[in-house]
């Protein structure tokens, strides 16, 4: 049997109930991190122009909303803008394993598509669920980052077949689904190499649209080029080279435990790999009195955190807040220099600050291979070392940060997260009412329901 055909013959065969209490409430909690990240981001400039467009994209017979609004649009349209507000911030949750991953990026389809059809809160979870599992599976299979591909053509995979679940299909047309999305939308790693641009926060997005109107297209027929994986042209050959992957080891089968449970929320909205770097900033912050009594600052990172946030000279310059929420030495600066790393950390007035990028020019960056060894079973760690101007040497390392499994925010940190992302939007009563209706999802008949308590207060 061919991999798409394997694949989607798990997709079709998960049940709800195969969702362990575990699985549950972690779903429910991605759901409610990922919605308050898309809720915060609504006024930021990307997302207008994605929301323009989509408004003047007809919507069909069974539309989708647009979050924050009462406006629809076709549900790929919608996917497109609300998966982008999920991922703007770089807040949302993360996957390390052979591959990177954003597996709530998932969501902008999920919940779009859910909601045009009139899934329950059961349906949206379970599909979350599956879309989660097979993107991180196939993250754990095959590195594709060093080939030069982005990790969302991972999740042409993952949407495509949680989609076509709640649509309904049948595995020959799941399999369809899949040949389609991940034949005609490979998605070139340049979008996260040098300079980052708006397109950083889009890629998921835009692979998550196209994935949602392959899976329409294979619910009315459409076929697409098979074997897609093993074909002679496939993606086995061109992206990622072979792999295997066993769906009987996948969660709810043999007991296997669900990737869901694996993933980790962010505390700071940074890219993943910086986040053991800002905790171990803000330590040794405190033993600073003034930042201005630091002559050099040497950050010792993976090789993940120094390729993806430490090699490239624009990480010492940044002229998009891309750039700056992907650079090691910018966060790790504003974190010894403010105290703080938030949202408005990557204010261009911050970034282009003379004094700033002066302070930059004192901070290097290198791969430790010891915490490569580390990296990412045992460890997403950071050291910091930093040296005074009166010769004092303050050091720091931080393996798992707060919110990785291995030291994980409680519901109270996700529920606080929520309330400071959405409640200048929303007004407490509707954060309240938004946050009773996520934390009880499974109960939830009507989706509508909850797209119209997350509308915008202007």
């Amino acid at each position: 049997m061919y991999l798409a055909e394997e694949l989607s013959r798990y997709a079709t065969s998960l049940d709800f109930g195969d969702l362990d209490g575990s699985t549950l409430s972690e779903a429910k909690r991605r759901t409610i991190d990922a919605i308050g990240c898309a809720i915060g981001a609504f006024n930021e400039t990307p997302v207008g122009i994605a929301r323009r467009v989509a408004e003047r994209t007809g919507s069909s017979s069974q539309p989708s909303t647009i979050l924050g609004t009462r406006r629809k649009s076709s549900p790929e349209a919608a996917t497109f803008v609300n998966g982008l507000m999920i991922r703007y911030f770089d807040f949302n949750d993360t996957y390390l394993s052979k591959e990177p991953a954003h597996p709530s990026d998932n969501l902008g389809a999920t919940l779009s598509v859910a909601e045009s059809i009139g899934a329950s809160g059961k349906e949206l979870l379970l599909s979350t669920v599956l879309a989660y599992e097979i993107q991180c599976r196939l993250c754990d299979a095959a590195d594709i980052r060093h080939r030069g591909w982005d990790h969302v053509c991972y999740g042409l995979v993952s949407v495509a077949l949680a989609v076509a679940r709640l649509m309904g299909l049948a595995p020959a047309k799941m399999t369809e689904a899949v040949n389609i999305a991940l034949n005609a939308h490979i998605a070139m790693r340049q979008v996260r190499a040098g300079e980052l641009s708006m397109w950083k926060g889009s890629s998921f997005s835009n692979a998550a649209r196209n994935a949602v109107f392959a899976s329409s297209l294979a619910k009315e027929g459409m076929t697409g080029p098979s074997p897609i994986f093993e074909g002679e042209m496939g993606f086995f050959k061109q992206v990622s080279g072979p792999f295997e992957l066993n769906t009987e080891e996948f969660g709810g089968r043999r007991g296997g435990g669900f990737k869901v449970n694996e993933t980790y929320i962010k505390y700071f909205p940074a890219e993943y790999h910086s986040q053991s770097a800002v905790w171990a900033a803000l330590e040794l912050r405190k033993e600073l009195e003034d930042p201005s009594e630091v002559e050099s600052v040497e950050v010792a990172s993976h090789e993940a955190g120094y390729t993806i946030l430490g090699k490239d000279p624009e990480k010492w310059r940044p002229t998009t807040k891309e750039t700056a929420d992907h650079s090691l030495p910018y966060i790790v600066g504003m974190a010894l220099l403010e105290g703080k790393i938030e949202n408005s950390t990557y204010a261009p007035a911050k970034f282009r600050n003379k004094k700033t990028l002066e302070f930059l020019k004192k901070i290097t960056v290198r791969e430790d291979k010891r915490l490569t060894a580390l990296y990412p079973r045992e460890g997403i760690a950071n050291r910091i070392t930093v040296r005074t101007k009166s010769g004092r040497t303050l050091e720091e390392e931080v393996i798992f940060p707060k919110g990785h499994p291995r030291n994980p925010l409680t519901d109270a940190e996700v529920e606080l997260k929520f309330r400071k992302l959405t409640k200048r939007f929303l007004g407490e009563a509707r954060t309240d009412k938004a946050l009773r209706l996520l934390w009880s999802l499974e109960k939830v008949r009507d989706l509508s329901e909850l797209t119209a308590t997350l509308v915008v207060v202007k």
